[in-house]
């Protein structure tokens, strides 16, 4: 009989272990695939050869660049006005005129005063002189009567008439435009935001300013190639040129960028005046060129690197860069056409998890001989 009760525990304990040993033996295999899941997957690409094109972007408002905002050469009543926004005209075309009435009698008086100077001679000073003062003062009656009448520097496009026939004009301007209404007794303003009577644009010489931050300003060279988009003009693409790079930087928000003007070299039927635009300046290309992707491109501690896969392992090797495109760059020395990059790696699981796994089987199988089965003895 106790024979027989011995056996049965033997045989319950021999079946405990066995159940034991199965199970932990299944933990184990679980907990391996999800390491083999958590492992990093190498992926690499193929160094090739082709051509890598760098550039900077700003964006801006379309602008003329030839306007001027034009004013009377003096002061007085507006008697008529010959154009409205959007009028085209050519130079010299009248736009708007004042009451010459005064001026005209201002100038029949000077002339004949200066016509009496004349007649009298010159022969003393007092006479000299005199003639002098009455051929200013002709001189300047001739200018006031021109001033009456605004006429357009050169051929463009009216954009702005800030005025009303029986409307007074002081004829004032902030500044005057180089070239523009001399002789013609009328003024004109060339500063940013000014407004005279008159405002007239070329529409066939467009421009856009546009701000660069300073590391990419100090890319831009005049005459570098440029192409225009349009936020409201989808497709339509314009070509352009650098002209102009301030060398004062404006400061917004800590942020130091440079004004840098870009002349349009095409300009489509569709662009108007004062239309948002992006500018793209090409500020380096390379042809025929060992390229890798930009991703693949690091640089720490002044030493750029990437990593290179051979026979097997991995291998961060200095390279020296040329052109840094937005996709691809070029690479000088460091690697060849056909090497092995490995891009930033990616995962397909969470390695933590596997190597805690693999940890976790450690302990179990450290505790396993020693507590499962005195345990099952117990019994």
């Amino acid at each position: 009989m106790k024979v027989s009760i011995r056996r049965r525990a033997l045989i319950t304990n021999g079946a405990l272990a066995v159940l034991l040993l199965g199970g932990a033996g299944l933990a184990y295999a679980q907990l391996g695939t999800g390491q083999a899941a958590g492992e990093t997957t190498v992926r690499t690409v193929t160094a090739g050869r082709g051509s890598v094109t760098a550039s900077v972007t700003a964006s801006g408002a379309v602008e003329s660049s030839r306007s001027r905002a034009l004013s009377f050469g003096t002061s007085g009543t507006v008697e008529k006005i010959y154009v409205k926004a959007g009028d085209k005209v050519a130079k010299g075309d009248i736009l708007a005129r004042l009451d010459d009435s005064a001026a005209q009698e201002s100038l029949a008086a000077a002339k004949a005063t200066y016509q009496s100077a004349i007649d009298d001679g010159t022969d003393t000073a007092a006479l000299y002189a005199a003639y002098i003062k009455a051929r200013n003062a002709y001189r300047e009656a001739q200018r006031t009567v021109a001033g009456t009448v605004l006429k357009a520097p050169f051929k463009g496009t009216i954009t702005a008439v800030n005025g009303s026939v029986g409307g007074t004009s002081s004829g004032t301007s902030s500044s005057s435009g180089a070239g523009s209404g001399q002789g013609s007794g009328q003024t004109t303003s060339a500063t940013s935001g000014s407004s005279g009577f008159i405002e007239l644009a070329d529409t066939t010489k467009l421009q856009l300013v546009g701000t660069f931050t300073e590391s990419d300003a100090g890319k831009l060279k005049q005459g570098q190639e440029a192409t225009i988009t349009f936020d409201a003009l989808p497709g339509v693409t314009a070509t352009g040129e650098v002209t102009q790079i301030e060398p004062v930087a404006a400061t917004s928000n800590n942020v130091v960028q440079y004004p840098v003007t870009i002349t349009f070299t095409k300009v489509p039927e569709q662009v108007r005046l004062g239309q948002t635009a992006t500018v793209e300046v090409v500020v380096g290309r390379a042809e025929n060129v060992v390229t890798v992707p930009s991703t693949a491109v690091s640089t720490s501690g002044g030493q750029t690197t990437v990593t290179v896969l051979r026979d097997g392992r991995q291998t961060r090797t200095p390279v020296e860069v040329g052109v840094q495109g937005a996709t691809v760059t070029e690479i000088k020395s460091g690697v060849s056409e056909g090497d092995e990059i490995v891009p930033p790696s990616t995962t397909t699981g969470s390695t933590g998890t596997g190597g805690g796994g693999m940890r976790g089987v450690g302990g179990t199988g450290g505790g396993f001989p020693g507590g499962g089965m005195p345990g099952g003895g117990g019994r």
